[in-house]
């Protein structure tokens, strides 16, 4: 759970070199289950932090992803996050609670799946039957 507790706070500040350091290179980010993004895969470091900065640049003027529980699932980490984001031409404001399971594998993230529905991410993790 400290490898996720120190990705998520890495992400958070946009710290990519720390980000790198906890990622495998090869990581996987999959579109959130229940989502607008259901099905999109990206692949590599490099193109989930493109993703994701971009995204953030483009359509929010703040935006912040506050863990409120992590679950052990063995090699994965359910996270219960509550998000908040500001439109930044809308000035729309967008608050969410959601679940990522986080994948690791030798001490590195390989892959992140976001769930609209924090019971079907604990099922999916094997928490829940």
């Amino acid at each position: 759970m400290d490898i996720v507790r120190a990705f998520l706070d890495a992400g958070e500040r946009r710290d990519w070199t720390r980000l790198a350091e906890l990622a495998d290179p090869e990581v996987e980010l999959l579109g959130t289950v229940g989502g607008v993004e259901e099905g999109r895969v990206t692949r590599g470091l490099a193109d989930v932090i493109r993703e994701v900065d971009e995204e953030d640049r483009e359509a929010w003027e703040e935006r912040r992803l506050e863990p409120v529980e992590f679950l052990d699932a063995g090699d994965e980490v359910v996270v219960f996050l509550h998000e908040f984001r500001r439109g930044k031409s809308s000035g729309v404001e967008l608050e969410v609670d959601t679940a990522v399971i986080y994948t690791v594998r030798e001490g590195r993230v390989t892959r992140m799946q976001g769930y609209m529905d924090r019971a079907a991410a604990q099922k999916a993790a094997g928490l829940l039957d």
